[in-house]
């Protein structure tokens, strides 16, 4: 049986949004993101799309191409909120779905059979979640989840696109390699030097040969080319998670110490779920006392991939949860309710330099030991965690 796949995207979510709160910006040039000279664009509305405007854009950069733009801070409470109320309402209705990001899903339909049900059913669950959440969406319909994707750039906005398994290859053809999943911007320089323009023209390299020359992605990005992809649907669970703990070898009260540890423990999987391309929405906290009695507390939080969204929460949760000042054996961070789509979140700081840092930090962490690269001000170099 072949495989149906659908790929849902939320249009202009942080726009539309946005909007739900303030209609009577309806209509005009938006900017959401940082408001700030220093902050960058998140999204923009058509309109002010017109002008030039797009993601990853510094903010006063927009502005000069479209000084009647309206900028708003990004509401990630608003955002989070309303993605969970899309999520949900797959949950309950389709067979098999993922989460890939806090505005786009994956739903596998092949368990109804019949290609038109498929496409009655996700036409019938598009327009409830419209209804339902006020956010129109489009659709990608097709046979793995790279088509599926790529299809729903031509539904846009609001609407659907439909490629059949004999449509594939001349659908993906003539198209440009930027919109191939996976070719990052360095990938895209790169093939364009060799005159690669074409999915046509890459899918004609062989295989051996991308490889070679762009390293182990050069297999996967030649097989989607090729429109293959099997790649499955990976359904969300909030069980996934990433922690760590520390145990002290001599028991200790000492809060400055104790706070500046919480700093290096979410640095390490602050830099964990970036790697892993994901945002993380729950943030738990344990300590164990020396007479091994253990408290938790946790907290659900808006969409992060952010160290110091992360820290000022850690913190917070320590000062509600240790009361009893007696001395701590054992302290555990753990973050779960991941999503994919790290990116984002940054692009609401209003701080690029901090961005620009963190970045290369993680960077740094990438190519040397994660480890020995903490703030300085956490002044736990010495712990192993």
């Amino acid at each position: 049986m072949k495989r149906q796949i659908v790929h849902l995207d939320l249009d202009s979510f942080y726009v539309n949004c946005s909007l739900l709160k303030m209609p009577e910006l309806k209509g005009k040039p938006l900017i959401i993101g940082g408001t700030s000279d220093r902050g960058m664009v998140a999204s923009a509305s058509l309109e002010a799309q017109k002008y030039g405007v797009h993601a990853g854009m510094p903010t006063r950069v927009a502005l000069m191409r479209c000084p009647d733009a309206k900028v708003l801070k990004g509401d990630f409470d608003l955002f989070t909120q309303k993605s969970e109320e899309v999520n949900e309402i797959i949950s309950e209705t389709a067979p098999l779905h993922e989460r890939a990001s806090i505005e786009e899903f994956y739903m596998d339909m092949t368990s109804l059979d019949k290609w038109f049900g498929s496409l009655k059913f996700t036409q019938e669950l598009a327009h409830k979640i419209h209804h339902e959440t006020g956010l129109p969406l489009s659709f990608g319909f097709s046979v793995n989840k790279t088509v599926a994707k790529m299809c729903t750039h031509y539904a846009k906005p609001t609407g659907s696109f439909i490629i059949d398994e004999a449509q594939v290859q001349p659908f993906l053809d003539p198209q440009s390699i930027r919109n191939l999943p996976s070719i990052g911007e360095v990938t895209y320089k790169l093939l364009r030097r060799i005159s690669i323009k074409i999915i046509k023209t890459l899918r004609d390299v062989p295989s051996e040969a991308l490889q070679e020359l762009l390293g182990k992605p050069g297999h996967a990005i030649w097989e989607k080319a090729n429109g293959i992809d099997t790649n499955p649907i990976i359904p969300y669970s909030e069980k996934k998670s990433f922690s760590t703990e520390k145990t002290f070898d001599k028991d200790t009260q000492n809060v400055f110490e104790l706070k500046a540890l919480l700093i290096a423990m979410i640095e390490k999987v602050g830099f964990q779920i970036r790697e892993s391309h994901l945002m993380c929405s729950i943030i738990n906290l344990r300590i164990r006392y020396s007479n091994n009695d253990t408290e938790t507390i946790q907290k659900r939080i808006a969409f992060t991939a952010n160290d110091d969204v992360l820290i000022l929460c850690a913190h917070e949760l320590f000062d509600k949860l240790y009361k009893r000042r007696m001395l701590i054996r054992l302290v555990a961070v753990k973050v779960s309710g991941l999503v994919n789509g790290n990116y984002q979140i940054h692009l609401f700081n209003d701080n690029i330099k901090q961005i620009r840092l963190l970045e290369a930090i993680d960077k740094m962490k990438h190519r040397y030991d994660s480890h020995s690269i903490i703030r300085r001000a956490s002044g736990f170099s010495a712990y192993e965690i």
